[in-house]
């Protein structure tokens, strides 16, 4: 049988900046990292619809689980739902030799 490989699309995670857990989610889109606060722009709820799963079918977008507002993944930017215009909160992350480093995004 051959060997495949998953690639995760999108993935939960905990930071612990300043004291306190913030929840963010990392998206790989085009082979390219971007990372996120886990809260939308609109209600300050979790984004992702199933467990680890912030993207819209195709992939194209990120897609608030609640309302259903779509962001673009490379910038975090709303681009339909009721946040339209407003930017999700930018996790920033280094990749180094395979791995992924995520930092506290400027807003903790």
């Amino acid at each position: 049988m051959p060997s495949t490989t998953l690639i995760c699309l999108t993935k939960k995670f905990v930071l612990s900046c300043n004291g306190r857990e913030v929840e963010a989610f990392v998206v790989n889109h085009g082979g390219a990292f971007h990372a996120y606060v886990n809260r939308c722009c609109h209600i300050p709820m979790t984004m992702d619809w199933v467990e680890n799963q912030f993207l819209t079918e195709d992939g194209a977008f990120i897609q608030c689980a609640t309302h259903g507002a779509l962001y673009e993944p490379t910038s975090g930017e709303c681009l339909a739902g009721p946040p339209v215009g407003q930017c999700l909160t930018v996790v920033p992350v280094v990749v180094r030799n395979g791995l992924i480093y995520a930092g506290c995004p400027d807003d903790c």
